[in-house]
């Protein structure tokens, strides 16, 4: 999906003057990086929409696409079908979900009409099985009993309180639920907020946490992220400003179910230190919380799994 993707951004694109995008990208910057929730939707017109796209689509895609890779993996006989995306906008996370469930149904929810229209705009011809609805976001919204999968990404930090809570439980009456947010203190503590409604609701996390009790994590002393990496385009580079050919889009996120599930043992949680004949892992177990682990190179196998590890994967009990 990363080509296909790309390949619609850049048709669409094309022609937007670049002092107009600019302008409308310092002002999504603004709101993405502010802390006053809106109930009114960022995305107000074409400008803003197409700007948006370039901006934060090749991000949000891989955010998403890696903590629904991560979901995946803990529930390796589940084959979702029915999918609803509340929030999407563009349609990042219905471009990462078919990237990891080709045979998905996708149900995009959002505020914003231009959204909506450029999202179904560049999925055509490559996702022309998406539903686009607009829908207020907040109180009064309903998913139905037969989803499969529900994501929220990118959307928490736009709504009130009331609204926040509101989404999270129609969250919730999903098998699974899948929720990103931006890989910051304030990001992280939405999803905190965000895991704690939804075990409440009888719902059992399987990423990023190996179990579903209190996080051990002390709120104000650190946070829970990750982060993936964005390979940039020239249009990427252009409408951001960078020269890197690439960028890590640093995220937070928890996924949810109420289908059966193999949480995973230990996740690391920060990016693995290396060091002469050691590597130093960062992680989150079920039964001890957090730990650092050194692995060495005396222990062979594992100490060479170690070294091939990666911010966010999982390791076993024993190393």
């Amino acid at each position: 999906m990363h080509e296909e993707l790309r390949g619609a951004l850049a048709g669409v694109l094309d022609g937007l003057p670049p002092k107009q995008a600019a302008a409308a990208v310092e002002r999504l910057i603004a709101n993405y990086r502010g802390r006053t929730p809106t109930d009114a939707p960022v995305l107000r017109d074409r400008a803003d929409v197409a700007a948006y796209a370039a901006y934060r689509m090749p991000a949000t895609f891989e955010a998403v696409r890696s903590a629904l890779a991560a979901a995946g993996e803990r529930l390796p006989d589940w084959q979702p079908t029915a999918h609803l995306d509340i929030g999407g906008g563009t349609g990042a996370a219905a471009w990462a979900a078919a990237d990891v469930w080709p045979k998905l149904h996708t149900t995009v929810l959002d505020w914003a009409e231009p959204a909506l229209a450029l999202g179904r705009e560049l999925a055509a011809g490559t996702l022309p099985g998406i539903r686009w609805q607009r829908q207020v976001i907040g109180e009064g919204l309903t998913v139905p009993e037969d989803t499969d999968l529900v994501t929220v990404s990118y959307v928490l930090g736009e709504l009130t309180g009331a609204d926040r809570e509101a989404v999270v439980a129609a969250a919730a009456r999903a098998r699974t639920a899948v929720l990103i947010e931006p890989g910051t203190p304030d990001g992280y503590a939405r999803i905190r907020a965000a895991r704690d409604q939804l075990v409440a609701a009888g719902l059992r996390v399987v990423a990023p946490c190996p179990h579903s009790a209190a996080c051990p994590i002390v709120p104000g002393e650190d946070w829970c992220h990750f982060a993936a990496r964005v390979n940039r385009s020239s249009l990427h580079r252009q409408v951001k400003g960078g020269s890197l050919p690439y960028e890590d889009e640093k995220y937070a996120y928890v996924a949810a179910t109420r289908v059966e599930a193999r949480p995973a043992p230990a996740r690391i949680v920060r990016k693995p230190l290396l060091r002469k004949g050691q590597v130093l892992l960062d992680v989150c177990t079920a039964e001890d919380g957090l730990q650092r682990r050194t692995v060495t190179k005396r222990q062979g196998a594992v100490y060479r799994a170690a070294r091939d590890a990666s911010w966010g994967g999982t390791v076993s009990g024993e190393e």
